[in-house]
């Protein structure tokens, strides 16, 4: 049955792709001019349907800009592994659009996928030297789900060493696309970088305590993290499954909601997301309304939610700055601001539900996902964190979840506080008639590498398990983007999505990174 109502949504979605490129191609309307930077999912299509753009020639240009950018160039170190049968996949997709049309609601999209995500055609490092060269048997969920819709995985992205920072000893450090001196926020580095640099459409990311948002944050990108059910992890390495999910990295809100409706509904082989069954829209397409900020309640959270915020910093007031302009917008565009909004205790009921990376899950979690591969090179984390090719600093980390349970005291008592925290935000919520509320994804600037950007409010919606999405609000006097994110209720990613999109089209605060240009072969 999921399998049929999967197959009508993307005939549904390939029709609604060819719509516009059909429009496009009458000879009485000029076909616009494509650019491959900055590309968006419909413009892709749009330049296929007029002819002026082949699935061949897509693919070529995103891998001429990876070769020129990121082991050269300004060596963002964003990609691992390219997929050796991308040009092949993308002949394959011109002579199906030649003989039958698109394939689907991606049709010859290319995608950049972390590589905590399996696949069974290149290998799947989690970030870590010691899986260097491991293939697995199959596919993840999420990577079955993009092909079927008829897109190429372009590559396999750098990561955090077991989804951990910006680094891992498989490939070395990511660098923030708008200055490699700084950090691009982790753990979805690589996916981010690619996606802010042009190196493909759209990428997919995985969030535990913020590695989708804090890298679009660094990236002037839309990140979004779903409802925790909403999304199968199947075939992705865990660390803890309270919190793992994965998301969409894009540049625009569009292409976030198209890429949604592709990933996104129950899993049998990821038996949480039967929590989402019947909590989906047709199409979360349909929030796109650029008047959607129009009699929306919105709640901004002003006060710092991580300890190492330093309110008195000359960023720390760029941000606020920032979140003053933005209240100033979403206003002008007819919503209902509160500013601010008091959550009490609302930084300790954080740290206390599991700011501080505490995980009590991960050695159950891990060793179980392992136990699937004959042929993994480790099949324990105690395996792991005794291997002398882990990164130090990871290793130690990791030694840390050793032995923990979720049925020791303080796991225990962490769940609880969770528990209370997502009622505080919803009695908050309800009590003001919100829709969303708004805060800064960091309060302070991107970091200078290796350091960790400090001033998180990224773990909110982690330790919630609740759907939140960043996007772009500007830029640090020194060219450094801003982030800003909505947060909503379980399931609410259509008004997430809406609020963000008013908010993205009143705005435009996205531009791409200088370091990353147009070379002059590319369309």
């Amino acid at each position: 049955m999921q399998c049929k109502r999967t197959l009508r949504i993307l005939r549904s979605a390939a029709l609604l792709v060819l719509m516009p490129a059909a429009a496009l191609a009458q000879p009485s309307t000029p076909p616009v001019p494509f650019h491959l930077l900055e590309a968006t999912i419909d413009g892709i299509h749009a330049a296929m349907g007029s002819g002026q753009l082949t699935c061949t020639r897509l693919v070529q240009a995103y891998l001429d800009r990876i070769a020129a950018y990121d082991q050269a160039g300004p060596r963002l170190n964003a990609v691992q592994n390219i997929n050796p049968d991308a040009l092949a996949q993308a002949g394959k997709l011109d002579a199906a659009m030649r003989t039958s049309g698109p394939v689907g609601p991606l049709h010859c999209i290319p995608v950049l996928v972390k590589d905590e995500v399996d696949t069974n055609f290149m290998p799947t490092t989690y970030g870590s030297a010691l899986f260097k060269t491991f293939v697995p048997a199959r596919n993840a969920t999420i990577v079955e789900r993009l092909q079927a819709a008829g897109a190429i995985i372009l590559a396999k992205t750098n990561m955090g060493e077991f989804a951990q920072a910006y680094s891992g000893s498989a490939f070395g450090d990511c660098h923030n696309a708008y200055d490699p001196r700084r950090s691009p926020s982790g753990s979805s580095c690589g996916s981010a970088i690619g996606v802010a640099a042009n190196f493909a459409a759209v990428g997919i990311g995985e969030d535990t305590g913020g590695s989708i948002r804090g890298p679009a944050s660094h990236l002037s990108l839309v990140g979004l993290r779903p409802t925790l059910p909403l999304v199968s992890r199947a075939g992705m390495m865990p660390f803890a499954p309270t919190r793992d999910t994965l998301g969409p990295l894009t540049r625009t809100v569009r292409d976030t909601a198209i890429m949604l409706d592709v990933i996104a509904g129950y899993d049998p082989e990821d038996p949480v997301t039967a929590w989402s069954w019947g909590q989906q829209p047709a199409t979360y397409t349909r929030f796109l309304d650029a008047n959607g900020l129009a009699g929306m309640r919105l709640g901004v959270i002003r006060a710092p939610m991580s300890r190492d915020t330093d309110t008195g910093a000359a960023d720390y007031k760029e941000i606020q700055a920032t979140i003053t302009k933005a209240v100033a917008d979403l206003a002008a565009r007819g919503a209902q601001v509160i500013d601010p909004l008091t959550i009490p205790n609302l930084m300790a009921m954080v740290a206390e539900g599991g700011a501080g990376g505490d995980s009590f899950e991960t050695e159950a979690a891990i060793d179980g996902f392992l136990a699937q591969f004959p042929n993994a090179p480790a099949h324990t984390l105690r395996e792991i964190v005794d291997s002398p090719l882990i990164l130090a600093k990871r290793r130690e980390e990791l030694r840390k979840t050793l032995g923990r349970t979720n049925d020791e005291p303080a796991a225990v008592k962490q769940a609880h506080v969770r528990d209370e925290l997502r009622t505080l935000v919803l009695k908050v919520m309800a009590d003001n008639r919100l829709d969303a509320l708004i805060y800064a994804t960091y309060d302070h600037a991107p970091a200078a590498v290796p350091r960790s950007t400090p001033g998180t409010n990224r773990v909110l919606a982690s330790i919630m398990a609740f759907p939140a999405i960043s996007v772009p609000a500007g830029f640090f006097s020194d060219g450094l983007p801003i982030g800003i994110e909505f947060l909503g209720r379980p399931y609410s990613e259509g008004t997430l999505i809406k609020a963000a999109f008013g908010y993205e089209q009143a705005t435009k605060h996205r531009h791409p990174p200088a370091t990353t240009p147009a070379l002059a072969s590319e369309p």
